[in-house]
């Protein structure tokens, strides 16, 4: 490797200052350094190739390199707020450069055009050229200098897709695209591919951010959509799959509704139910059934019960109650109770039949009158009357 001592920045003004006192002596010939008249600037692709015309004339010379000719050519990287950075150098036949920089024509040449391989983005910046030529004596002939801009331009990377938000029917969510590296920066934009196309345009896409915003989600949304991030040199895609669900929100809902709608059939059941048990439970007791059995007559004590009859009524006093008592009682005797089975209210004699004018009965001193057997508990029972043709009435 070969390179001018000192460093790159005083190099760079030592060939400036070689050049300006080219011009002001009158005795050397003035050194022209060209570069295309329309050519302002350069753009390249990242890890593409790109060549930097330049060459230089002597005027009143050929315009081919002479064999008296010593030419020192150097590049330079120079970037704003940085340091001139060395990018090649030919000095005495030998070449030194940075990786993938290199000269287009071999040397001695009076082009001296910079190739540049496998670009990067850090490769921008502003390329100085300076060359200085001397003759076989030693003697410098002259000096020039010329730049020319280079933007190295990156296409996008692969970006990245993401889902904002719960894909539920009735919510909204983001659809998010960005790509990580881009020059000049990506625009972005959203799309559904068949068998459902579509293109997605503002104020629901945002194309420098790459946003994509859906609202009101229904299942008919659920799909693939595809983000492609595009700029002057490139493109590229990622893409994301919505899937829109119901949601526990429409199913607490749909729960609630048929949970309720149960309910309310096991009520209006139950009432129903009740209504048919209490009727059940009525009809039995309001029924009056012709054929029922009399209730059977307990016996009576010996043969001195009045028994009464008419042609369609009966009604029997226990005689013993009618009579009166027999003497005082007895010192601590306990005198006996009708039961209240067996006690049945006095009921009025009907006229007999053979015209005999019936007498009255009084209950006697030792009855029981009707409010005090209601006052025990006594129940009235209606003892069915037979016809004297035998059958109940």
């Amino acid at each position: 490797m070969v390179s001018l001592p000192g460093p790159p920045a005083t190099n760079l003004l030592r060939f400036l200052f070689l050049g300006l006192s080219t011009l002001a002596s009158p005795s050397r010939a003035k050194l022209d350094l060209h570069m295309p008249a329309s050519l302002t600037g350069l753009q390249a692709v990242e890890s593409a190739d790109v060549v930097l015309p330049a060459w230089y004339t002597l005027p009143g010379e050929v315009s081919s390199a002479q064999p008296w000719e010593t030419s020192t050519v150097m590049w330079y990287l120079v970037q704003e707020g940085k340091d001139p950075d060395q990018v090649l150098a030919y000095i005495s036949g030998t070449v030194s450069n940075k990786p993938g920089a290199s000269l287009v024509y071999p040397m001695p040449s009076r082009n001296v055009s910079l190739r540049l391989q496998g670009l990067q983005e850090k490769d921008s910046g502003s390329y100085l050229c300076s060359v200085n030529v001397h003759d076989s004596q030693g003697k410098e002939r002259g000096h020039g200098s010329r730049s020319l801009k280079l933007n190295v331009l990156v296409p996008p990377a692969p970006p990245s897709c993401r889902l904002l938000g719960v894909p539920r029917v009735g919510t909204n969510v983001t659809l998010s695209c960005q790509s990580p590296r881009s020059k000049p920066a990506a625009q972005y934009q959203w799309e559904r591919p068949p068998p459902s196309p579509q293109v997605f345009f503002a104020p629901v896409l945002d194309a420098t951010r790459g946003s994509l915003s859906l609202t009101n989600l229904s299942t008919s949304m659920s799909g693939v959509y595809i983000c492609m991030a595009h700029n002057k040199v490139g493109s590229a895609q990622c893409n994301v799959t919505l899937e829109v669900s119901t949601g526990p929100r429409a199913t607490v809902v749909a729960g609630a509704v048929v949970g309720t709608l149960v309910g309310l059939g096991l009520l209006a059941g139950l009432v129903i139910l009740y209504h048919r048990r209490g009727k059940a439970l009525e009809e039995p007791a309001n029924d009056i059934k012709e054929d029922a059995i009399a209730p059977r007559t307990l016996p009576w004590p010996k043969g001195s019960d009045t028994i009464s009859k008419n042609g369609t009524l009966s009604s029997v006093t226990s005689a013993r109650a009618l009579r009166p008592p027999q003497g005082p009682a007895r010192p601590g005797a306990l005198t006996p109770t009708p039961s209240l089975s067996s006690q049945v209210l006095p009921s009025p004699r009907l006229p007999r039949t053979d015209g005999a004018h019936p007498q009255p009965i009084s209950p006697s001193p030792g009855g029981v009158s009707s409010s005090a057997l209601s006052r025990m508990g006594a129940v009235p029972v209606m003892v069915p009357a037979q016809s004297q043709a035998g059958s109940l009435v």
